[in-house]
């Protein structure tokens, strides 16, 4: 067979069309090497997170206090600050103990008269002070009784149930290191030495033979958060979850996959919750296996293994227009048509901005105005930017995302349920993602459960108001001392009492 022949470097219509394929091929490795540059030196969001800012603020504070500290000679404007400061104070908790420490007179004998003082009043100010932290241990005596006529009778009370049988750690030492270890992120070898600075020596493998202990305990717990499959709208998400492999020597890539429900931005009276499930990898059947029985809408990134659950037809996709946003933000150096895009999206933000909290029927009414002639008309003018971009360009895949998904990203409009972005199970993995940064793995894949366990009631803790160390204390205690089974309903996050402000610091 004859070998093709080679290009005509003499036909000036094969030189255009070699020279246009070169510019693409250059354009596309120059977006690249931006989007790298940005990777590597620029800002990872599309928005300054709001932790960073208040880094930044911090220092500024500490600078302005420090200047206030040379005014000390400056009465007037020490008293302006004070009143200001009282002003924007505002009272502390009512929950918190009072400790009452009186400044009084040295004498009630008026000296210039040599008269008697009369209390006409006083002034109350609080500060807030702190007791550091410091362990006691609680003695059990349990008295023996004998029964002098009887002999040999003797009566003592039943020794108090425990979470580890014959262990040292009280319920609530065991809620503090599960809250330490998955809402703050500490580590237990970390917490091993914070115990150690108050000369209690408790090796790392000992905290984690009562996390161990504590989530088998609470599984039960963790499996009635499945009620939120009956919910009509969930979110899903999925984060890696690194995991020990012991027999390569080496982890290994395991998964933790997110559900979570929360109707409050159109006023449903469903609690907002999220259980987490850890599974050893990132098959499309494991979302299928762990909704099964779920019918409604599923909002959702663009990870393929979703449509595989939606292909059965009980599922409606909603898709995220935050994360066509994200491909098209990465492009913003290179492109105006990338920033005509952004531009467009904002506009579909700004209305979500101001109905949100309305009924579900008022936002689909206001989408319906306001937002559909925006979506209709990005369509077409995708489409049409589509055909002027090289097929290989970062754009052109950037658009072909959007158009790909287009159905589910038009859900919205028709359902006033439905949110614009799976914003909300993204913010849910951020505290994974923190423990993951700072715990680098877990031990074993019943290490990986585990987490899913603890985590799913923490943050459900948080979503809900509930304080999580006093929630753990107190379910730990409930199913030690024999909470029937049939009333594991009552241990569920939402069926204890918000605790006021905390959804201010969760």
């Amino acid at each position: 067979m004859a070998a093709p022949a080679s290009p005509s470097f003499d036909d000036p219509e094969t030189l255009k069309a070699l020279l246009a394929e070169e510019r693409a091929e250059n354009e596309r490795l120059r977006q690249i090497i931006l989007a790298m540059q940005r990777h590597r030196f620029g800002r990872r969001a599309e928005s300054l997170p709001e932790d960073q800012l208040l880094l930044g603020l911090e220092e500024a504070e500490q600078v302005e206090a420090a200047g206030f500290a040379d005014e000390e000679n400056e009465p007037a404007k020490q008293e302006a600050r004070r009143a200001k400061r009282r002003t924007n104070r505002g009272a502390l908790p009512a929950h918190l103990p009072r400790v009452e420490h009186v400044v009084d007179v040295d004498s009630l004998i008026y000296p210039c008269c040599s008269g008697d003082l009369h209390r006409i009043g006083e002034d109350v100010s609080e500060r807030l002070d702190v007791v550091p932290v410091q362990f006691r241990v609680l003695v059990i005596r349990r008295p023996r009784y004998a029964c002098r006529a009887c002999g040999d009778a003797v009566v003592q009370a039943p020794a108090p149930a425990r979470l580890i049988e014959g262990g040292l750690p009280t319920d609530a030492l065991v809620a503090q290191v599960l809250v330490s270890k998955y809402a703050d992120h500490l580590p237990l070898y970390r917490q091993a030495q914070i115990f150690a600075r108050q000369g209690v020596s408790l090796d790392r493998s000992t905290l984690a033979d009562w996390v161990g202990r504590a989530a088998f305990l609470l599984r039960p717990v963790h499996g009635l958060l499945e009620t939120l499959k009956r919910s009509g709208k969930l979110f899903a998400d999925e984060t890696t979850a690194p995991v020990l492999d012991p027999g390569r020597g080496r982890t290994k890539t395991g998964q933790l996959w997110a559900y979570a429900r929360d109707d409050r931005p159109w006023g449903g009276t469903d609690p907002p919750g999220v259980a987490y499930v850890y599974a050893p990898d990132r098959t499309a059947g494991r979302p299928i296996a762990h909704l099964s029985g779920f019918a409604g809408v599923l909002q959702v990134d663009g990870y393929a293994a979703y449509e595989t659950l939606a292909k059965g037809g009980a599922v409606r996709l909603a898709h995220c227009w935050s994360h066509v946003r994200r491909q098209f933000y990465d492009l913003t150096a290179a492109s105006p048509i990338a920033t005509e895009a952004l531009s467009r999206i904002a506009a579909l933000y700004r209305i979500e901005a101001e109905i949100r909290g309305r009924p579900a029927e008022e936002r689909r009414a206001a989408r319906q105005e306001r937002s559909r002639p925006v979506v209709e008309a990005l369509e077409p003018w995708l489409r049409e930017k589509l055909d002027l971009l090289s097929r290989k360009s970062n754009l052109a895949e950037a658009i072909r995302y959007a158009l790909s998904r287009w159905a589910g990203l038009s859900l919205f409009l028709d359902d006033g349920r439905v949110e614009i972005d799976s914003n909300t199970v993204e913010r849910a993995i951020r505290p994974l993602a923190l423990n993951r940064k700072n715990a680098l793995f877990a031990g074993s894949d019943g290490g990986g459960e585990h987490w899913a366990v603890i985590a799913s009631l923490v943050e459900t803790c948080k979503l809900v108001g509930v304080e999580p160390q006093a929630y753990l204390a107190d379910v730990i205690t409930r199913i030690v001392e024999g909470h029937p089974q049939r009333h594991l309903d009552d241990l569920l996050p939402w069926a204890y009492q918000p605790t006021p402000a905390l959804k201010a610091v969760a």
